[in-house]
């Protein structure tokens, strides 16, 4: 690509970053069709096998005066 350069090659040059820019892959990229929408690309949590949730705190424990 330099050397496209000092031969002022400017259009081979283009092209050449363009390949390695697409050779090294980009953070953003065109989905793949059908893969579109809201949430797609957030992967579904699973807790593991056997989890229970916590039990929630007794609210009537926690006594400290509200902050006036």
């Amino acid at each position: 690509m330099l050397a496209a350069v000092t031969r002022e090659d400017f259009e081979k040059a283009a092209r050449l970053r363009d390949e390695i820019a697409a050779l090294k892959g980009g953070a953003v990229r065109q989905p793949p069709p059908g893969e579109m929408g809201l949430g797609t690309q957030v992967p579904v949590v699973e807790p593991p096998q056997g989890w229970k949730r916590p039990k929630k705190p007794d609210l009537m424990t926690n006594v400290k005066p509200r902050k006036r």
